[in-house]
């Protein structure tokens, strides 16, 4: 008999105790619902709690075999569990979602049936998101339309982590050694067949949410930085902008002093001067900036390319 293909699911959890029981009740009644087609796993990642949430996780996998946990030192944020459940799996295809339930499981079946029909990434894109304030949702936007400029890889307008991959696109994803990454802009570099679904985000079922604005937007930044050498070509922009203004502004000088006279000897001789010298300071800087992000691609040590199919599968 035919194996069935395995669908793993890769889920971070941190204080999620009041959301486990019914994350893990509607998993299972799709598991049922699929059951006859698919095995399947799951890995949660327990993001280092405060709560009870590894005591449940335990109670769980002590009656479910299908339960696998991974337990951190502390918490390691959001992408830090991710990565963690996600370097476990084992399965022909990865569902990654979290634990709060605002990543409804109830829409893993129609991702499995976009994969079968040969898609390798099948990402979901919020429509709505119920039950947050208006900053968080403001702060999103203003995200996602920053990172969509900055980013030189694509990262699609309200893109959940919610997503299903295929195996060797998580593996590929898996092999890259670099420590700061925007995983949604690193979905889109390492590429393959990918397609989206919408969906309207509900509100958490239980719990608290550990968002904290500061932490997030500095992993925002951070993120950003690390998935783009823009900010970097800032540099020459601004030593050119400076030395034609500086340029221009001696040539006008010059010209004033033949017409007008000198109406504050030396003033504008200094300024101009100590703009352009600006300006050549920022041009050099330009030269090192190229430079260090060249050191940078280098240091994160990603393969030259990815190979999605061997030669040898073309006559399969």
């Amino acid at each position: 008999m035919a194996r069935k293909p395995l669908i793993s699911i890769a889920i971070p959890a941190y204080n999620e105790s009041a959301n486990i029981d019914e994350l893990w009740s509607r998993l299972t009644s799709m598991f049922e619902q699929l059951n006859s087609e698919y095995d399947f796993e799951v890995v949660v990642c327990e993001n280092g709690s405060r709560d009870d949430t590894f005591e449940k996780l335990t109670q769980i996998k002590d009656v479910d075999s299908r339960l696998k946990i991974v337990q951190l030192s502390r918490n390691f944020h959001m992408e830090g569990g991710m990565l963690a459940a996600l370097s476990e799996v084992s399965g022909d295809a990865c569902v990654i979602m979290s634990a709060d339930l605002q990543d409804p499981p109830e829409m893993i079946p129609e991702m499995i049936q976009k994969w079968r029909s040969g898609f390798d990434h099948v990402y979901t894109v919020i429509t709505h998101r119920h039950g947050e304030s208006k900053f968080r949702q403001v702060a999103a936007e203003v995200f996602y339309w920053m990172i969509d400029r900055i980013s030189d890889t694509p990262v699609p307008r309200n893109a959940s982590d919610f997503r299903l991959v295929d195996k060797q696109m998580y593996q590929a994803f898996n092999a890259l050694p670099e420590k700061d990454r925007m995983v949604r802009a690193v979905w889109g570099w390492v590429g393959f067949h990918s397609t989206n679904m919408e969906y309207e985000r509900p509100a958490r079922t239980g719990g608290t949410s550990s968002f904290n604005p500061f932490v997030t937007g500095a992993f925002a930044i951070r993120g950003m930085f690390a998935s783009s050498l823009k900010p970097l070509k800032l540099i020459p922009i601004a030593g050119l902008t400076l030395s034609g203004v500086s340029f221009i502004a001696l040539v006008i000088g010059i010209i004033r002093t033949f017409i007008d006279g000198v109406p504050s000897p030396g003033f504008g001789t200094i300024t101009s001067l100590i703009l352009l010298m600006f300006g050549l300071l920022f041009l050099l800087l330009s030269v090192l900036a190229e430079y260090i992000g060249m050191i940078y691609i280098e240091a994160r040590s990603r393969p030259t390319y990815i190979v999605k199919r061997a030669r040898p599968d073309f006559d399969q």
